[in-house]
């Protein structure tokens, strides 16, 4: 019999074929755009020169989903009063922080940055040595004259829940449109 061969059978079946890779895809589109596409707008002057007062981001999500912020991630972070910042992780969680002698000391080490921002004339909190706990960064503003970061008491440090993801790519303004790496 030809019942199993009939064209309406068949065109049922494209149909369905064709509803399944549209809902595939935009399973896919909704994933990539929610994992990689968040978008953020830097507000002030905090992260210059990387990063530039209404400079557009993208926050990848998932980056810390099987790991941990790295010294010098550009990462975002959602403030007590709920606002996201943009800042670069300095100090990992057991570490003791402190800013001296306009020198930032990881466990009385100097940081060596690999392109550093310059000197700290305002230590804050950092005066004295800052005890990072087990899921705690310290973590500061590329233009650290001009930066509210860890350093002071509204921030202060920042738990590894606060981190929402990492920064990976400036899409605006389209000129200065690049990937960011850590340093």
């Amino acid at each position: 019999m030809d019942f199993y061969r009939s064209e309406d059978n068949n065109k049922l079946r494209q149909i369905v074929n064709w509803i399944v890779d549209i809902v595939v895809v935009i399973a896919l589109a909704w994933f990539l755009v929610y994992a990689y596409g968040t978008q953020i707008v830097i507000a002030g002057h905090s992260m210059l020169p990387l990063l530039a007062s209404d400079d557009v981001v993208l926050m990848d999500r998932l980056a810390y989903d099987f790991g941990n912020p790295d010294r010098f991630d550009v990462v975002v972070f959602q403030r007590e009063d709920q606002k996201m910042n943009v800042k670069r992780v300095i100090g990992l969680p057991g570490e003791t922080v402190q800013i001296k002698n306009d020198e930032i000391l990881i466990d009385g080490e100097k940081l060596k940055e690999p392109s550093g921002p310059g000197r700290i004339s305002l230590a804050g909190l950092a005066e004295k040595p800052v005890k990072l706990g087990s899921d705690e960064y310290f973590l500061l503003g590329d233009n650290r004259d001009s930066s509210e970061d860890s350093r002071f008491a509204n921030i202060g440090n920042v738990s590894r829940g606060q981190i929402q993801g990492k920064v990976w790519f400036r899409m605006m303004p389209f000129i200065k449109m690049e990937l960011i790496r850590s340093k």
